[in-house]
């Protein structure tokens, strides 16, 4: 365990209930195809953990962490539809470090430092398990999707639209 980033250290001790055996690429996991290409399974398997910034009607803004296949692109207007805004946005580098305490590219689905909302798109249920960011852009982790839905605890809807290429 010392081998593994400090952050991946820290994701693990976040989740004790849940046995995560974390993967470690020097190279790189940083896009969803990078990370599909080092692990050997379909882009459709990685989880990727995308922070986006909802506008609600009273112009308070929510960090969010939306769950998509790495095959997909999220849809930022379902995303705030389902989510009760006005709008969303992108998180910037330093918003999603806030409202996660992982970088972005690193950030996993669960134990963050703060609570989110999380929302999940349908899509990512195709596969069983899913590829989770491990806390750093060079780490990911198998995680069964019914352990994610328990861990994760998100709002499963239709978020997504195709994509030919998406990180």
């Amino acid at each position: 365990m010392k081998e593994l980033p400090e952050a991946s250290r820290r994701l693990l001790g976040s989740m004790p209930e849940l046995e995560i055996d974390i993967h470690h690429f020097p190279e790189g996991t940083k896009t969803a195809h990078d990370a599909a290409l080092a692990i050997g399974c379909p882009v459709s398997a990685i989880a990727k953990s995308l922070v986006f910034v909802l506008i609600h009607q009273d112009g308070t803004e929510e960090p969010v962490l939306a769950l998509v296949s790495g095959d997909l692109r999220l849809d930022t207007d379902a995303l705030a539809e389902v989510a009760g805004a006005e709008t969303s946005r992108r998180a910037t580098l330093d918003e999603v470090r806030q409202a996660t305490g992982y970088a972005a590219g690193g950030t996993p689905p669960f134990g963050h430092v703060r609570p989110l909302r999380v929302f999940a798109d349908s899509q990512l249920r195709r596969n069983d398990p899913v590829w989770a960011a491990g806390g750093t852009p060079t780490t990911v982790f198998p995680i069964s999707v019914h352990d994610l839905d328990r861990l994760a605890r998100p709002v499963w809807a239709n978020l997504t639209v195709a994509s030919a290429s998406q990180s």
